[in-house]
């Protein structure tokens, strides 16, 4: 037996529901200052300094990850010689 729903939810909607934050403000921000960055560097442009700011903790976190990742394969091939 199959049940299909159709539930016409806006994503605001669906955000509040789930309890996420609103993170729009902080995008449109974001996108202020690469914007005025951009205008104000037309000259000396430099795409990976203007995002190096945003870029530092998702690569720190994506370093991390990685770490994790390699202790967990190492402990379990660890484990699988041990047995």
């Amino acid at each position: 037996m199959n049940f299909k729903i159709d539930i016409g939810i806006t994503p605001e909607e669906m955000r509040k529901l789930l309890g996420l934050p609103d993170v729009e403000a902080f995008q449109r921000q974001i996108l202020d200052d690469i914007r005025q960055r951009m205008v104000e560097g037309v000259e000396g442009y430099d795409p990976l300094k203007l995002f190096q700011p945003y870029v530092a903790g998702s690569m720190a976190s994506w370093d991390m990850f990685q770490k994790m990742f390699t202790a967990a394969v190492g402990s379990s091939q660890i484990s699988k010689t041990a047995d």
